[in-house]
């Protein structure tokens, strides 16, 4: 920790040169790997860019000047560096250290990020509010080669090169994001690897112009014209110097002195200018490097994870279904934005290479695509995280719901996350799914309904499906029956309290029942798996019979699904009503089950507010 304390120390920074970084970085490599095994979180992105962030350090000065790292998840390095490295025990627990750039968390985070693909609109816009204001200080955007391809991306792109205002872009080049990188730009990075005589050329040409004095000044209003016959005449020409974005690069990302340079010239060019570094995913610790989509992401102990029972998600079960089904129907199609192995994918991928989509970090590009294949006549499947589907809104309702089109949406991560934060919560997805028309909105509480499920929304359903489901270990329930679903009623021998359970909560709502009918209530539970349409039948005749109805949900109370059931049983039966879930919020960092204690969301809390609800409503 002495040791760490010191190379966070400015001055140390300053002095590092390429015959000494060795030690800092193998150090920090070390302090990385034992903390992030311990704790979890985001390995191998953050040993790749040991040099290229202790490079950034020198060449710049924070918190003057400002970083916004894409993403966010690999500013580990940043945080040490910003002498963060005593808080790393707490990293990613609650009330810790995020395991992204939070503003609220040091001086040296000067936005918060999570999502992919935002940091240069970000940076982008802090450079014009600094020129604006009349300020002197360097706006510097990190970002992946995955994530320089979504779309987002590249508008940013596109307004920096036509404003011709002064910003850095870092390209922090591994050739892959979670899963390997696809698309146009990709292959376009991929033909800037393999060559350099675009590169080669124009320092050519630097280099004879500089070499001919005053003959260099007549020509230099020629320059330019020069410059584009020499990017026409090569294969490997930037696409961001068409752009207008003055290209550095390839640059070793691991070669401190050559990063140094790099990042001086650019520090020293006027207008937008982006630096493409190499760098290795993993670098440093060979589990990573060898097996970097893995060890992008872990739970904490993962060194321990092989002697763990292997039990199935409901992300494995949903992916088993949907390779087995695709062998008896061949309209099924299957769609990813760069999430294939986490949403479950490999193996729909491995059978069926031609009907399996992964789009790059383009979320948005993939609804609007499955809007596409359903008319021509296939039943396209996009699975996705419930945080990321926010960011397709707008073609979910005009291109989906309002052509009242076939597309299954499977949303993984729903709920709480936990570790994550604020920004992977999949919490609002109930909020705007439920009041958008000609939608089915399904949330199943064990393995046997989400596969129930999936078989309606695909071989039932003509319309728009949505099947939410979290991540968690699923649930198998003996006592499920197909023949009922949507109509479940667990338990039938209540008049006091009707427990209406959605989606995974149904656990909790047992042990709240058996809590109530401890103390003598009368309760009835009723597991709502299709949420909507809601059977509003069922939901009426159970109403007449109680005095309180509760609702249990692990998502936003404000416009979620409680508070959508409540609006649809008002217009059929006046009934007093409890909405639980999680309040108007961004929901922390921490442990799904601390989080659950943190809001209340406990059969205890539950039970007890209840009570206290039946008291007042006798008095």
């Amino acid at each position: 920790m002495d040791y760490l304390k010191k190379i966070a120390d400015k001055e140390y920074i300053k002095k590092l040169n390429c015959d000494n970084v060795d030690l800092p970085a193998s150090y920090i490599r070390k302090f990385l790997v034992e903390k992030i095994l311990e704790n979890g979180g985001h390995l191998a992105s953050n040993l790749g860019v040991v040099e290229l962030t202790l490079a950034v350090h020198k060449v710049f000065d924070f918190p003057k000047d400002k970083i916004i790292f894409d993403v966010g998840h690999q500013c580990y390095v940043h945080k040490i560096l910003s002498g963060r490295y005593d808080k790393f025990s707490s990293l990613r627990k609650k009330d810790g250290l995020s395991g992204f750039p939070k503003t609220e968390e040091s001086e040296y985070d000067s936005f918060n990020t999570g999502h992919s693909s935002t940091s240069i609109s970000a940076a982008l816009g802090m450079a014009r509010a600094r020129d604006l204001n009349g300020d002197d200080y360097n706006v510097i955007a990190v970002i992946g080669d995955g994530a320089i391809s979504s779309g987002m991306a590249f508008e940013a792109l596109n307004d920096a090169g036509a404003s011709n205002t002064k910003i850095i872009i870092i390209l922090n080049d591994n050739e892959m994001s979670i899963n390997n990188n696809v698309g146009g730009l990709s292959a376009h990075l991929s033909m800037l690897r393999l060559g350099k005589r675009y590169i080669n050329a124009k320092n050519k040409m630097h280099n004879i112009l500089d070499r001919v004095g005053l003959i260099g000044k007549i020509i230099s209003s020629g320059i330019h014209k020069l410059k584009s016959a020499i990017k026409f005449a090569t294969i490997s020409v930037p696409v961001f110097e068409y752009l207008g974005i003055t290209y550095i690069g390839l640059i070793d990302g691991h070669n401190f002195d050559a990063l140094e340079d790099a990042l001086e010239k650019a520090k020293n060019t006027n207008g937008p200018v982006i630096v493409h570094t190499i760098t290795k995913k993993g670098k440093g610790y060979y589990e990573a490097e060898s097996n970097p989509q893995i060890y992008h992401g872990i739970s904490s102990k993962y060194n321990t994870f092989a002697n763990k029972i292997e039990l199935k998600s409901y992300t494995d079960v949903f992916g088993e279904y949907l390779a087995n089904k695709a062998r008896s129907n061949n309209r099924i199609v299957s769609i990813t934005a760069a999430m294939g192995s986490n949403c479950g994918l490999d193996q729909f991928s491995n059978m069926y290479p031609d009907r399996f989509f992964d789009v790059g970090i383009a979320e948005e590009h993939a609804v609007t695509l499955a809007a596409g294949l359903s008319k021509g006549g296939l039943i396209p499947v996009f699975s996705v995280y419930s945080t990321f589907l926010q960011r397709g809104f707008d073609q979910i309702l005009h291109d989906v719901c309002m052509q009242n089109l076939h597309v299954i949406f499977a949303i993984d991560r729903s709920g709480i996350v936990g570790e994550d934060g604020e920004t992977h919560q999949g919490t609002f997805d109930f909020s705007y799914l439920l009041h958008l028309p000609n939608i089915t909105v399904m949330a199943p509480s064990c393995k046997e309904e989400l596969i129930s499920m999936l078989d309606v929304g695909i071989g039932k359903i003509s319309g728009p499906v949505a099947v939410r489901f979290p991540k968690d270990i699923a649930i198998e329930r003996t006592d499920f029956n197909i023949q009922s679903l949507g109509f479940e009623e667990i338990c039938m021998n209540g008049t006091d309290i009707l427990l209406i359970s959605i989606g995974r909560m149904l656990g909790l709502c047992k042990d709240v029942y058996e809590a109530l009918t401890c103390d003598g209530y009368k309760v009835q539970l009723y597991n709502v798996g299709i949420i909507k349409p809601l059977n509003c039948n069922l939901l009426n005749k159970l109403l007449e019979k109680s005095a309180l109805a509760v609702t249990i949900e692990d998502g936003n109370i404000s416009g979620g699904a409680g508070e959508y059931i409540m609006s649809m049983s008002e217009r059929i039966h006046r009934s007093k009503f409890i909405n639980f879930g999680f309040g108007d919020t961004f929901i922390p960092q921490g442990k799904q089950s601390e989080l659950f204690e943190m809001y209340n969301l406990t059969s205890e809390k539950i039970a007890e507010r209840i009570k206290k609800e039946m008291i007042y409503n006798v008095q």
